[in-house]
């Protein structure tokens, strides 16, 4: 599993490299990387809400994620929503990103307009999901930093990261090979001051005692802390203080 994460031990995030505003037409956009997982995320701008939000003065986030034909070693047929309906899974996922992201920001000082991010998957090698909403946040942040409201619409910052139990250690940011071994896996949704979004959850067979699911979950808040890191630092080399976003 060392060569997975280019020597670094279990315990830690894989490799991140991140590229903020590689989309020319998206008011935010960021090409991500974690690990052999790369995926492209865009945030667009629209004006209003839907229907069920109209009159409210509130705005609103959802997202879209879908995974390349080629995004895994053997390509896909076909294309989720377009060949065939949308997959159970991308439904989840979809809706767990803009769970997430909307926990990012009050939406009552967005005023009433929407933002999307898209999520595409070119490359799958485990944590999609937790790629997709920490680097949405980034997208999000720049397509919020382009409005230039006189308020701050930003809570804190969002990031995800998952966790399991691998061949009796604890393990952050799992690829596919140790997600499919894994005894235990979670995916953790946080906010940079530690505060809880999302938890998700599997034993794979045997149950797990609630020790090993508390050290996990401190250990995944370890690593969505290093990862708030690297969305600030993203997020300055195109000039978006946060500051500015969320209050202090």
């Amino acid at each position: 599993m060392a060569d997975k994460r280019q020597g670094l031990p279990l315990r830690s995030i894989r490799p991140v490299e991140v590229l903020p505003g590689f989309h020319r037409f998206a008011e935010g956009s960021v090409l991500y990387r974690a690990g052999g997982t790369r995926i492209l995320v865009t945030a667009s701008i629209d004006d209003g809400v839907p229907d069920f939000m109209k009159g409210l003065g509130k705005g609103w986030i959802t997202a879209d994620y879908q995974m390349h034909p080629r995004a895994n070693p053997k390509r896909r047929e076909t294309r989720d929503g377009r060949d065939k309906p949308l997959s159970g899974r991308s439904r989840e996922i979809q809706r767990l990103i803009g769970r997430a992201l909307r926990a990012a920001v009050d939406l009552d000082r967005l005023g009433e307009r929407s933002i999307v991010i898209d999520a595409d998957v070119i490359e799958a090698d485990g944590g999609t999901r937790t790629a997709a909403i920490t680097g949405g946040f980034i997208a999000l942040a720049m397509a919020i930093d382009k409005l230039r409201l006189d308020r701050k619409v930003l809570r804190d910052q969002v990031a995800a990261v998952s966790v399991g139990h691998v061949d009796g250690q604890y393990a952050l940011d799992l690829c596919y090979a140790e997600d499919s071994t894994a005894r235990v896996d979670l995916n953790v949704v946080a906010t940079a001051k530690g505060g809880m979004v999302e938890l998700q959850g599997t034993a794979e067979g045997e149950p797990v005692p609630r020790s090993d699911v508390d050290a996990m979950v401190d250990l995944a808040l370890i690593g969505v802390a290093e990862l708030c890191v690297v969305q600030r630092k993203a997020l300055e080399t195109v000039g978006v203080d946060l500051a500015r976003l969320m209050p202090g």
